[in-house]
């Protein structure tokens, strides 16, 4: 046989030549080619370490000199002038949007006015690209014109929206990392506790070490240390982390932390009961989630597993009677 649907068979062979040569090009270059995300987020978050240490001495030496409000220069560009000549903050932003940005791990002016811009620009791209499909390529030509408009509007709707999708998709996937790595983060601060070593030192230990398992997790507890260090109240510095985890588990830790620093309170002792609780939490979403299987296997089941099993037991049986027949 020379062809296979009229291709040669020359041709088949060195196409699939060529997609196997580029398919183990691929295996060994994307290995090497990746990024390493924890080094990444490490540096952004250095970074973010240095900026508080320096708004926190500028802001000691503004008091110290009397020398009134220190005020923050941000670098102006197309988005920034579009959110503050439409004053899009007053119009589009509330403490909500805020608090759910740093959830997702944005934090600052900059991601709130990029923010902001694309709830504003995303509209007008996409319904231009709809009209362009519905009026310019003629899709639904024979439907009436206030239908195709009406599809147009729907699909601006979704751009505006798309931004809070977005965020709030990030959001989730930051919290999930975060809630199943901080028991574990809770049991290494508990024994960098009873080592001797102090509570921001061993913040600092656990970031390192819980990065393979959660890189969110450790970006928020470098801050935390930073924040520790430069903040004059360390309250505001428990009370940030809370406010950029949006979780009940490091709410309690950091409400606990805050009173054994009030009132002399061991650390160990409350580390260790605070681990324990987080892990029975843990470990009783997992039987949840385990006992809501069953009901949710059950129409899968029925539609492919079934069939399969009635074809492969009764299949032999239907065959061997049509062979006695014939």
């Amino acid at each position: 046989m020379d062809s296979l649907f009229g291709i040669p068979m020359t041709t088949l062979l060195g196409v699939l030549v060529a997609v196997a040569t580029f398919a183990a090009l691929m295996t060994v270059a994307l290995p090497l080619l990746a990024r390493n995300e924890l080094k990444g987020r490490m540096k952004a978050v250095a970074l973010e370490r240095d900026e508080v240490r320096a708004r926190e001495r500028a802001r000691l030496s503004a008091e110290k000199d009397r020398g009134g409000s220190l005020r923050e220069r941000e670098q102006r560009g197309v988005a920034a002038a579009v959110v503050e000549r439409l004053d899009l903050k007053k119009a589009l932003a509330d403490d909500r949007t805020v608090q759910k940005l740093r959830t997702a791990g944005y934090r600052g002016k900059r991601p709130l006015t990029l923010f902001l811009f694309l709830r504003a620009l995303l509209p007008i791209v996409f319904f231009v690209l709809a009209a362009a499909y519905v009026f310019g390529i003629g899709i639904m030509a024979e439907r009436p014109f206030f239908v195709r408009l009406v599809i147009c509007l729907i699909v601006a709707y979704i751009g505006f929206y798309a931004p809070i999708f977005y965020v709030s998709n990030k959001a989730a996937k930051r919290k999930k990392s975060i809630n199943r790595a901080w028991p574990d983060a809770l049991d290494l601060l508990l024994i960098c506790v009873e080592s001797g070593i102090s509570i921001e030192a061993g913040f600092r230990r656990v970031a390192d070490e819980i990065g393979i398992q959660s890189v969110p997790l450790a970006e928020e507890l470098v801050l935390l240390n930073a924040e520790l260090s430069y903040l004059t109240d360390r309250k505001q510095a428990y009370e940030n982390l809370v406010m950029r985890t949006d979780l009940d588990g490091v709410r309690s830790v950091s409400t606990a932390l805050i009173q054994a620093e009030r009132y002399g309170t061991p650390l160990g002792t409350v580390l260790r009961t605070l681990a324990q609780e987080d892990r029975d939490i843990r470990m009783n979403m997992a039987e949840k989630k385990a006992a809501a299987l069953p009901p949710k296997l059950t129409v899968p089941m029925i539609l492919f597993f079934l069939p399969v099993l009635f074809a492969v037991i009764i299949g032999p049986a239907v065959i061997q009677a049509m062979g006695i027949a014939h």
